[in-house]
């Protein structure tokens, strides 16, 4: 049954059509999976469906075919029409020219729709787990709603953090929570955002099984964006490859998807790069702290680390593991509980653990670092957040000039990296504010660059040009990296050495090759796409 037809949409920011004329069906219960690489127009398309300010189409029009109760105004899916609704009126069938139509009915209709967005985690920090998710059911009973919570958090596998506090949880139990927060909406549609492109293989599991549980198997419609070939395979019915704005191709998802990654490149191979004596030098490195939920926490136990200059060291490991801790403390952003921490400047090695412009403050000029949640200056444009927001003082013309040669080594193609200096963070999409983001940091040359999972959102052939910009940013300026992240294969691509994290603890140290083969068949198989 039809439920969401687009007619001839096209959308436009700034003069440039971001959606070029769209006719799309999408039927009841199914499950609709948009491919394409950063910026083709996904999240446009999702903000759009979603019904968001400044999302409404310029030309064409979103039809919505719904059963609506004009007593009180009730929203649900085609098949609910010529049912009772619970007001004592009657569900009848309706098409709905969604954005102009009775505001009273677009309110329903957004009611009714539940969102899971691309690093983002809509909770309340202070609550309860199980109180996070009860606060989304309004229309039921405390009891009855505590009994629901329960099973959402079953089916997320978050049961066994139910009393703990939003704010302790890891990224990726963050995001089960938020799961099971919009499956508790009862929604008759559940747009997915790139819902796992920054989490490790294992966590993104638990979500697309979750997904398959409450989403497609409940029979509730689900528009999905992703640049993860296998999250189209296994959850989409039908694939639309989107690229700037335009519909490709679409159709069956393994011949879609096969003919997408069949136009992604191979990274270019380099010749063995010859790394300078040690740069970094972690010894016995620890940070324990204490949670009233969880007691003593061993967030990193007695780490040794040595990163030589010019080397791309990579830091393995699953979700929970220290990684990002690990890193942190590196940047001096957390104070270790003990340990010996120290980075060459020059031929002067610096204690990272004294604080003041005699200890760590004389290393910081020389190190970059883009966080995992990282974040962009939001009243800015891109060529300000690039220069001016961080204190980077140029000619106006040699300003624009370098932002654009950074943001071609970031994968922006330089015509459209022209086009995008003068447009805020909001007006970009996620996997492009990402680009940007990573351009920041690159863009003032530090010695020593620390990325914290750099390819979560980026599409297949995204992530080739930033591995070979940052094979082209060490041989040009011998720039150190330390890369974490969860991504096997891209850390074979890029690194010289890697070392794997589980429990706070590294396990071995080696070449990446060597890494893969201490990892177990099923981490095999969730952390590297080509097996």
């Amino acid at each position: 049954m039809s439920f969401i037809v687009l007619e001839n949409v096209t959308k436009t920011f700034n003069g440039v059509d971001v959606l070029k004329n769209l006719n799309i069906t999408i039927n009841e219960g199914s499950v609709l999976g948009i491919l394409g690489r950063s910026g083709s127009g996904k999240s446009v398309l999702i903000n759009m469906l979603r019904g968001m300010k400044d999302y409404k189409p310029d030309q064409g029009k979103i039809i919505y075919n719904v059963a609506l109760c004009h007593e009180c105004f009730r929203v649900e899916a085609p098949s609910f029409a010529g049912k009772p609704c619970s007001c004592g009126g009657n569900l009848e069938a309706e098409s709905v020219d969604f954005w102009d139509c009775d505001r009273k009915v677009f309110a329903g209709i957004k009611r009714r729709v539940s969102i899971m967005l691309q690093r983002t985690f809509a909770l309340y920090e202070d609550d309860t787990v199980i109180d996070n998710v009860i606060k989304s059911m309004t229309d039921m009973e405390y009891e009855e709603s505590a009994y629901r919570a329960i099973e959402l958090l079953e089916m997320t596998q978050m049961s066994h953090r139910i009393t703990h506090i939003a704010r302790d949880l890891s990224g990726g139990e963050k995001q089960r929570v938020v799961l099971a927060r919009q499956l508790a909406k009862n929604p008759m549609l559940f747009l997915a955002d790139e819902p796992t492109g920054t989490l490790d293989p294992n966590t993104a599991e638990l979500i697309h099984q979750a997904l398959v549980e409450g989403v497609k198997e409940e029979g509730v419609t689900m528009v999905i964006t992703s640049h993860w070939p296998e999250v189209m395979r296994k959850l989409s019915d039908h694939v639309i490859w989107l690229e700037k704005g335009q519909i490709i191709e679409e159709g069956d998802p393994q011949e879609v998807v096969a003919n997408f990654m069949a136009q992604v490149p191979l990274p270019e191979k380099v010749e063995e790069f010859k790394t300078g004596g040690p740069i970094i030098e972690m010894k016995e490195v620890k940070k324990h702290y204490y949670s009233i939920e969880r007691g003593v926490v061993k967030a990193v136990d007695g780490i040794d680390l040595t990163v030589d200059e010019g080397e791309i060291f990579g830091v393995v490991g699953l979700s929970g593991a220290g990684k990002t801790t690990l890193s942190r403390i590196l940047f001096g952003l957390t104070d270790p509980s003990s340990g010996e921490i120290s980075v060459r400047l020059g031929d002067t090695w610096i204690d990272m653990t004294q604080k003041g412009p005699l200890g760590r403050g004389r290393v910081m000029p020389y190190l970059g670092i883009l966080h995992q949640e990282y974040s962009l200056y939001p009243h800015r444009n891109v060529l300000g957040n690039l220069t001016e927001a961080i204190s980077l003082e140029l000619p106006a013309e040699f300003a624009k000039m370098k932002a654009a040669y950074v943001l071609k080594a970031v994968g922006f193609d330089e015509e459209y990296a022209m086009t995008i200096l003068n447009k805020n963070p909001d007006e970009l999409s996620g996997g492009e504010r990402h680009r940007v983001a990573l351009a920041q940091v690159l863009i003032k040359e530090p010695n020593i660059i620390i990325l914290d999972e750099p390819t979560g959102t980026m599409d297949p052939i995204t992530r080739v040009q930033v591995t070979d910009s940052i094979m082209k940013a060490r041989e040009e300026l011998n720039q150190t990296f330390l890369i974490i992240s969860h991504d096997m294969d891209f850390v074979l691509d890029v690194c010289d050495k890697a070392a794997l994290m589980r429990g706070g603890k590294i396990l071995k140290t080696g070449n990446p090759k060597d890494i893969v083969e201490e990892l177990t068949p099923h981490e095999k198989e969730k952390m590297l796409k080509e097996e």
